[in-house]
């Protein structure tokens, strides 16, 4: 095991029992999924050490509901609360890109953005997709270390979109 992952290692938590559902998103809860992706994004630029705005902020309401017709759009409900959502996209060369997975504050450490992975690794395997990518802000290390213990692994990094950003990939 590498330093860095020993060092996610040691930043898990033990989270006791939680129930949750998680379900296929429908249009009607794109105003729902849009308040997840704006609070768990602002947290995702201030702990990323990020000014500015990003483009999951400037989506709109409707770009949410084209993506619920296009892609996998998953969101989790606590006790009827609205609490998590994830999208995935499968791509032609057999592989697929999650993006817009973000939980709110309050509903993390209960498993629920573990399951939302878990349903998507799901639903892709039946798809017969073998490998799975997606973008992260390497200065965000509890997020990098959430998805390493998730089997996740950097492939590559870019400054792209004017901060360092890993390119993550797990193999299915």
């Amino acid at each position: 095991m590498n330093v860095f992952a020993a060092s996610c290692a040691a930043l898990k938590t033990v989270c006791p029992e939680n129930s949750f559902i998680i379900r296929k998103a429908e249009k009607d809860d794109a105003e729902a999924i849009k308040s997840i992706i704006d609070v768990s994004f602002r947290i995702y630029m201030e702990k990323a050490g990020l000014t500015g705005t990003m483009e999951a902020l400037e989506e709109t309401v409707e770009d949410i509901e084209r993506d619920i017709e296009n892609k996998e759009v998953y969101i989790a409900f606590v006790d009827g609360e609205p609490a998590g959502t994830i999208r995935v996209e499968t791509r032609p060369d057999g592989t697929a890109y999650i993006s817009r997975f973000g939980v709110k504050p309050g509903y993390n450490n209960l498993g629920i953005g573990s399951s939302l992975i878990n349903r998507v690794e799901d639903y892709l395997k039946t798809r017969s997709v073998r490998r799975v990518y997606l973008h992260t802000a390497s200065r965000y290390t509890e997020l990098v270390c959430f998805y390493y213990r998730r089997g996740f692994y950097v492939d590559s990094t870019t400054k792209d979109r004017g901060y360092v950003r890993a390119l993550m990939v797990k193999e299915l």
